[in-house]
């Protein structure tokens, strides 16, 4: 198992469930991979956490950088943050940031694919009938990504 240091602002640590939480929440966050040339490669994009198996999954097409990138070196970091909130009378913002680090990997069974994708899809359609809808339409295009997760840590931090 890998050994990873500790938060050094451990007292503005959350905990695991207030991660999963910030997790399943937010719209989108920042996939980083090793990139090209030296240089990393980070990318908005939406997510889905499953809480049955505690894995994130995320869509993309079938060919690309980051299917490319992911054959050279499948460790990634996906780093998502919450709208954040103010205390009654306070100006700061106090946002929550979760980053994890892990492993990508294609799902190959198409099944789980789609299964997946309607259930990442649920976070934005409106109706299962418009999920359902696109599924028809691009279902045989889409790809789906799983990270396994070896550290997941967030923090909470007042912006004053």
């Amino acid at each position: 198992m890998t050994e990873f240091r500790k938060m050094r602002r451990f007292k503005q640590e959350i905990s695991a469930e207030e991660c999963v939480e910030v997790l399943c929440t937010a719209p989108r966050g920042i996939l980083a991979f090793n990139g090209e040339n030296g240089y990393p490669y980070a990318i908005p994009i939406n997510q889905f956490y499953d809480k049955e198996d505690g894995k994130l999954y995320f869509h993309c097409a079938k060919q690309g950088l980051k299917l490319d990138l992911m054959e050279k070196d499948n460790k990634v970091c996906f780093t998502v943050i919450d709208e954040g909130y103010r205390k009654d009378g306070e100006w700061a913002l106090n946002i929550r940031s979760v980053v994890c680090l892990g492993h990508l990997e294609v799902i190959n069974d198409h099944g789980k694919v789609l299964d997946q994708c309607r259930k990442l899809a649920g976070k934005f359609y409106p109706t299962e009938e418009s999920i359902e809808e696109e599924i028809i339409k691009a279902g045989d295009r889409v790809n789906m990504l799983v990270m396994t997760i070896d550290r997941m840590n967030g923090k909470l931090v007042n912006e004053s």
